[in-house]
């Protein structure tokens, strides 16, 4: 018998294995039912049996607004077989509270590294350990040690901002397209970048004074090479948030997805995108152990508020600067492009806005300090805060349901019993659509967040999530996006290509955010 007689009744039952597992055994899993979740409308017709919907879904790039869509019929949606998306709000507390008994769910633990970070560690107790090392850097009593590094980066943004400046804009006009001449989107992620790297490990990245990201990423035997910071951050993201939802084949289906150049191109960014942080931790481990002690995050990484070290692991280090130069820029830099995208698109609110911050400063308060404002005369603006807040409701910047299990004993949301190890979630950008929280939802209406009514939705107010597991670096990020905003517009005045002009924008975990090239010119007697 020859050899390719033999191998034909392998292949026939390989592929009856496959056709079993893969299309049979899901279907009999679905009708028989263990979790109950077959009570629950489908996000498609085929989301009850597999996955494939949902990262068909996730590949459109617009995945939290198609949910939203479905979350105006149903509070309740299954987006996969042993998931479930919640458009309720009060499913906000049972999910992510104080006390709720979920944890986060298993893409977590599949896209982690040999360490975990504070973002993606599952076990509580880790998790608290971890917050607690952390908590004293994060405080808002350092804010003002921070913001002479936040001040320094927007002075030089603005240097840069200055150099573009153009004659101003006759009414009814639109910009020469020669004028449009500054990428608000690039520019303030090279300020983000270049201020979470002097806040959290004391290094000058220069971004804002070389006008590129290109960086040094070392790999583990030592060697480095030079890359481009965003590209390899955003193209890491993006692979994993189109192939993540499998989880326990998501590792076999990332390796075997770079043979497809589509893939294979953002796996080679996201191996360079890991050897950037371990440069940055290499280059402030060698500092602190020179014995230079530095006012940064890493800092408190490496010793207690008593000076004690706290021993941590190499690969533990490196994590915590990954997500700290992750986390700390990106979320961060899109909310400063999309609220002045908003302001741009909404002129009579652009002008309210220009107007208090014109009544509470005085012609030198900014001119005293290369033009940039201080946090602590803008700080209190109750319209500047409500037009960030409003902005980053309508496009939170991490728009995606960050999953959670339910535990082991399983538990009630809404009042209804989920069985054990179901991934549960709300999306940001469906509970900051919910009409009946939020009237006019797909409108920018910064005045909805004024006195008591504004109090009463911070509840369903997930652009930093919410409970334990909220975002540590909300302080930092609310001090750049208010000390830019303020700094800019008491200085420029800008435009887009038009009134008509779109942003394009592509939904990761976060939001991948296309140029924004806008018309500058300096404000009369500015």
């Amino acid at each position: 018998m020859s050899t390719a007689q033999i191998s034909i009744p392998y292949a026939i039952a390989f592929g009856i294995f496959l056709v079993g597992y893969f299309i049979v055994y899901p279907i009999v899993v679905y009708f028989r039912d263990l979790n109950g979740l077959r009570r629950y409308p489908n996000m498609h017709p085929f989301a009850g049996i597999s996955l494939i919907p949902f990262m068909i879904l996730a590949h459109g790039g617009a995945r939290s607004t198609y949910l939203s869509k479905l979350h105006q019929k149903h509070p309740v949606i299954r987006t996969g077989p042993n998931a479930l998306s919640y458009g309720d709000l009060r499913a906000i507390k049972d999910i992510y509270g104080h006390n709720t008994p979920c944890t986060k769910d298993g893409s977590y633990e599949v896209t982690a590294g040999s360490h975990y970070h504070l973002a993606d560690v599952i076990e509580k107790h880790d998790h608290a350990r971890k917050r607690k090392v952390l908590s004293a850097a994060y405080a808002i009593k350092n804010l003002e040690g921070w913001e002479h590094k936040v001040a320094d980066k927007t002075m030089r943004m603005m240097r840069h901002f200055d150099k573009c400046c153009t004659e101003p804009l006759a009414p009814n006009r639109r910009p020469n397209p020669e004028d449009l001449n500054v990428d608000y989107r690039t520019w303030t992620n090279f300020f983000t970048l270049d201020a979470i790297a002097d806040i959290g490990l004391s290094e000058r990245l220069g971004l804002l004074d070389q006008g590129h990201d290109n960086v040094v990423g070392r790999m583990l035997d030592g060697t480095t090479y030079k890359c481009n910071f965003r590209e390899c951050l955003y193209q890491n993201a993006r692979k994993q948030s189109l192939l993540v939802w499998p989880y326990d084949w998501y590792h076999f289906i990332n390796k075997i997805s770079n043979i497809i150049p589509f893939y294979g191109r953002m796996g080679q960014l996201a191996q360079q995108w890991e050897g950037i942080p371990i440069e940055l931790a290499h280059r402030r481990l060698q500092r602190y152990r020179a014995g230079e002690k530095l006012d940064d995050f890493f800092q408190a990484l490496m010793e207690d508020k008593n000076g004690q070290p706290n021993n941590l692991e190499w690969g533990e280090i490196v994590a915590e600067v990954s997500i700290m130069m992750n986390a700390g820029s990106a979320t961060t830099a899109i909310a400063m492009t999309n609220v002045l995208y908003q302001l741009l698109k909404n002129p009579q609110i652009m002008r309210k806005l220009v107007e208090e911050l014109d009544a509470a400063l005085e012609d030198d308060d900014d001119e005293d300090n290369n033009g940039v404002v201080s946090y602590d005369k803008v700080k209190h603006l109750p319209y500047l805060r409500q037009c960030l807040d409003e902005s980053l409701r309508l496009f939170p910047p991490t728009p995606h349901g960050l999953p959670r299990q339910t535990p082991a004993e399983g538990m009630n949301i809404l009042g209804d019993y989920i069985p054990p190890g179901v991934s549960v979630s709300v999306s940001a950008f469906v509970a900051h659509r919910n009409e009946a929280a939020f009237p006019q939802a797909d409108k920018y209406m910064p005045e909805r967040w004024l006195g008591e009514r504004g109090k009463a939705l911070q509840p369903y107010f997930l652009a930093f999530s919410a409970g334990a597991r909220g975002c540590i670096g909300r302080n930092i990020s609310y001090l750049e996006q208010t000390v830019v905003l303020a700094s800019v517009l008491r200085r420029y005045e800008f435009a887009l290509a038009s009134p008509e002009w779109e942003i394009e924008r592509l939904e990761t975990m976060n939001w991948l955010l296309g140029e924004m090239w806008v018309k500058v010119w300096r404000r009369q007697g500015r």
